[in-house]
């Protein structure tokens, strides 16, 4: 299979099993949008149950490393108790970023399943593709577009919102 993978491609069997997953990962999104933070998820999973969970915590923590995806293999990783993901799929709401990216590569996870592009800082395929680089010595292969609208009306209408709320004096 071509590292670099639209839902549209795939079987209608294995279309399914990357849905119910990245529902699990919008269920992580709602978690933080009712936080009041930017609503992106994650999963992390490993012979057909969740073995990390992530939303995205960055207001909440004041950490900047606090992404859905870096909490998610945070706690996959200690699950595991190895730093090695291997046999493992990351879903997440959004197109990882490069740091998200690069802790996909670094924890050798094989899979990664994104909903909705991110075209400000993704690096999955649309800004660059960190996760299928040739020169590092760990590619993960990548599909993308599982869900996208719900995963992409999640943020539209976080940030609508955020827009209509009355200007801090």
């Amino acid at each position: 299979m071509h590292l670099n993978t639209r839902l549209e491609e795939l079987p209608a069997d294995e279309r399914a099993i990357h849905e119910y997953w990245m529902n699990e990962a919008i269920g992580e999104a709602r978690k933080a949008e009712a936080l009041g933070e930017v609503p992106i998820g994650a999963v992390v999973v490993r012979n057909g149950t969740i073995i990390g969970r992530g939303y995205n915590l960055r207001e909440t923590t004041l950490d900047s490393t606090a992404h859905a995806e870096m909490v998610a293999i945070r706690e996959a990783s200690t699950a595991l108790n190895s730093w090695r993901l291997l046999d493992c799929q990351l879903y997440v709401t959004l197109e990882p970023c490069p740091m998200c990216a690069g802790a996909m590569v670094q924890a050798r996870v094989p899979l990664t399943v994104y909903g909705t592009p991110d075209p400000k800082a993704g690096c999955a395929g649309t800004l660059m593709n960190l996760l299928e680089e040739s020169r590092f010595n760990h590619r993960t292969e990548v599909i993308q577009g599982v869900l996208q609208e719900e995963c992409a009306e999640l943020l539209t209408s976080f940030f609508r919102r955020l827009r209509q709320r009355p200007a801090k004096l």
